[in-house]
């Protein structure tokens, strides 16, 4: 009789193991996922600046082609 008591016992603890490792792992998974990010929205003011060079530039380059001709 204490034989079946203590393999019972034994058998109850590897079940609950089991039963926690799959539910710690399912867990992992579910945070482990890739997060996918939303892109930084567009900054108006570095765009702004950045046409403004290239404006510049394309002045001074026609400025500099009609010096040649």
């Amino acid at each position: 009789m204490k034989n079946k008591k203590k393999i019972a016992a034994a058998l109850a603890a590897v079940v609950n193991y089991i039963k926690t490792t799959e539910e710690n792992s399912s867990m992992c998974d579910v945070l482990a996922a890739p997060v996918i990010a939303m892109p930084p929205p567009p900054r108006l003011w570095g765009l702004s600046g950045r046409q403004t060079q290239m404006q510049l530039r394309n002045l001074m380059q026609l400025k500099a082609l009609q010096r040649l001709g």
